[in-house]
């Protein structure tokens, strides 16, 4: 089954100990209901670490990464209900990511979940996007255990929406990041896969400086309409 659109919103974030229990309260019983029966958005899925940072990431698909710039999904930035407040005043760490999907080859959902996030140099985009398509994520669905790849780029005018906006404090972006995201039964899996996709040599043929910071993460809960 492919992703259900061809937009995605990721969010990295951690809070202390202390505060743990009623965050994953309020992501599992009302934050993850409430992004997903806003217009365009279809399902939502968060994960915990087990080797990355921060602890926690969630996955949002929507129709399309246009969407999380719109006025509508802004004003609900800006109309957080009471216990969102008061969660997302504690978080200590927080990342957001508007991606545009290029290359979806899911196969279905995962207990497993591994990310791949890099910066290719921008003029080699369009062979990035081809080689991926067509060999690498292809090559990495074939492995066992791996159960579907996606990839997407952060679309820095959305991602930067929330800003001009004014409906969201948060770090304003100037690199274009890039995400792949393996789906898999097990984390040896998709961290072995994570593994394999860049090699020097092809970080190389894709202008990618920095070496891509892979996380392995494993599924909590999920809902979707």
């Amino acid at each position: 089954m492919a992703l259900l659109g061809k937009g995605m919103l990721l969010t990295f974030t951690e809070v202390s100990a202390r505060d743990e229990r009623d965050y994953n309260e309020w992501y599992n019983r009302e934050h993850i209901d409430d992004r997903i029966n806003l217009p365009g958005f279809h399902r939502g899925r968060r994960y915990v670490a087990v080797s990355a940072r921060p602890k926690y990431l969630a996955v949002y698909e929507c129709d399309t990464v246009a969407i999380l710039g719109t006025p509508n999904y802004l004003q609900t930035l800006d109309h957080q209900t009471p216990w969102s407040q008061r969660v997302m005043a504690r978080f200590t760490h927080f990342t957001r990511m508007t991606l545009r999907v290029h290359v979806d080859r899911t196969h279905g959902v995962g207990t497993a979940l591994a990310t791949v996030r890099f910066v290719p140099n921008p003029h080699r985009r369009k062979a990035l996007i081809q080689w991926l398509s067509e060999l690498g994520l292809p090559k990495l669905v074939a492995r066992p255990g791996v159960l579907g790849a996606a990839v997407g780029e952060n679309d820095l005018e959305v991602a930067h929406a929330p800003l001009q906006d004014k409906s969201m404090d948060h770090p304003r972006v100037d690199e274009s990041e890039w995400v792949v995201l393996i789906e898999g039964s097990d984390v040896a899996a998709v961290s072995a896969a994570a593994r394999s996709l860049f090699t020097q040599t092809r970080r190389r043929s894709f202008g990618i400086e920095a070496a891509p910071t892979i996380g392995t993460w494993r599924f909590l809960f999920g809902n979707q309409r």
